[in-house]
């Protein structure tokens, strides 16, 4: 009965978990959809189904693990969505997705009241409504509801809580709220005020891998595992994937794709509020006394929508377009495929040369991405690509083109990897990250 370290990773689109051995192989893995409710403004879901399908993960990829003792549990997660909850932990609103559109007027009063220069200086962020802050004015606003709401948990902070943890703001997750002063590590009390939340709406800040106390409800295979989270999905599949080294960007391909870029702590103030004006957001890492510069856009989101107009409704289907594009020879150039006397395209154009002018595009502006965090912090050494978005050989060909060579660590979820090698560093196994055990060896790709 060998020790056996556990990763959750609650993402946009999948919740996935991760069985790990102490010397970082992965042994079994499960995946659930997560149930979000459509909305005009895009999409919300009840905490406690976050919950559920972060059990129900869990208990999949236990009941896929060979037979051992499972020591620490780790919870990783999206950002700018979580759980407002009142003195009994009870929800006292939907958890709001990070992509809803609601709370544009708020983001325009946050500009006007505190000022987006303050503003992105502070917290690293733009005042926009994909951060905490502007979505919970926006609560209090309309929802009456709100004004019960006592704390504040993002999506990993609220799951580890349910399965029995403390309550804590993990810094990277707490970094993407817009309520964290970054120099202080502390809550923003003027952004706070600003909003209508109570000084203490953040929990005690603490670094990604604290010790969180014991599992004690749900996942009676785990049962006084030690919990942490694990903090932003981004930065955490960054440590699972073996690009957590000052030089490394890695680029997380899910339903964001996000490249992060792990720098030394502080960021001088003329370089974050150049950052956030070039789209780049700056917030704590989960890699100790390292701040992320991360530069996201919607990939994976889009292609779900451009295959569902193309008639898409699964998994395999996907793969079968990647595949003909792959092999249809399909036009390099997506202005090639518009008929330009019409504004129209082309009558002769098939799918699978629309789904690759998507990727083309995509993997187009993700290298102009990386050109962006090079001007702002120097040339990178290594690029390290992981997650779904490039389990298709079309993605990473587009890629390839775009970005040159890169790496791609023989990882399965990298995110859940890295969750559960926390889980280690909270149990003892692991004095700190650096002790954390490399990926298998890495395949480079490089452009034919």
């Amino acid at each position: 009965m060998g020790a056996l370290l556990l990763g959750i990773d609650v993402g946009t689109t999948w919740c996935k978990a991760a069985v790990v051995t102490p010397d970082g192989r992965e042994l079994a893995h499960h995946r659930v959809p997560v149930p979000w409710q459509p909305v005009p403004t895009g999409a919300e879901i009840e905490p406690k189904r976050l919950t559920e399908v972060a059990l129900a993960a869990a208990e999949g990829a236990l009941d896929r693990a060979p037979a051992g003792r499972v020591v620490g549990v780790g919870v990783t997660s999206m950002a700018e969505a979580g759980a407002l909850i009142d003195a009994g932990d009870h929800p006292v609103a939907p958890a709001i997705a990070w992509h809803d559109r609601r709370g544009g007027d708020e983001a325009a009063a946050l500009e006007h009241d505190i000022g987006t220069g303050r503003f992105s200086a502070t917290t690293g962020l733009p005042a926009s409504p994909l951060c905490t802050l502007v979505k919970y004015r926006w609560l209090r606003g309309h929802d009456p509801a709100a004004a019960r709401g006592a704390r504040w948990l993002n999506v990993a902070e609220w799951v580890v809580r349910e399965l029995g943890g403390a309550q804590l703001a993990e810094l990277s997750l707490a970094s993407r709220t817009g309520m964290l002063h970054l120099d202080r590590r502390a809550p923003w009390e003027e952004a706070l005020d600003w909003a209508g939340a109570p000084p203490d709406l953040l929990p005690e800040p603490a670094p990604a891998g604290t010790p969180a106390g014991r599992l004690s409800h749900g996942l009676p295979g785990a049962k006084g595992a030690v919990l942490c989270i694990a903090g932003h999905d981004h930065d955490c599949a960054a440590v699972g994937a073996g690009a957590a080294r000052d030089g490394d960007v890695f680029d997380s391909c899910g339903t964001a794709e996000a490249f992060v870029r792990a720098v030394r702590a502080p960021l001088p103030d003329d370089v974050r509020l150049q950052a956030v004006a070039r789209g780049v957001t700056v917030g704590w890492h989960v890699i100790p006394e390292r701040q992320a510069l991360l530069g996201a856009f919607e990939s994976g989101l889009a292609l779900q929508r451009l295959g569902r107009l193309l008639g898409m409704k699964d998994e395999a289907a996907r793969r079968g377009l990647d595949a003909l594009a792959l092999t249809a020879s399909p036009a390099g150039d997506g202005a090639a495929l518009l008929d330009g006397r019409r504004d129209a395209i082309r009558r002769d154009v098939r799918p699978e040369q629309l789904w690759w002018a998507a990727l083309e595009a995509l993997a187009e502006r993700g290298a102009a991405m990386l050109d962006t965090l090079e001007e702002l912090v120097g040339a990178a050494e290594r690029i390290v690509v992981a997650g779904g978005g490039v389990r298709s050989e079309a993605a990473r060909a587009t890629r390839q083109a775009a970005f040159g060579a890169f790496e791609r660590p023989s990882v399965e979820e990298a995110a859940a990897r890295g969750a559960a090698l926390f889980a280690g560093c909270a149990a003892g196994i692991f004095g700190g990250v650096d002790e954390l055990p490399a990926p298998e060896p890495t395949r480079v790709e490089v452009v034919p």
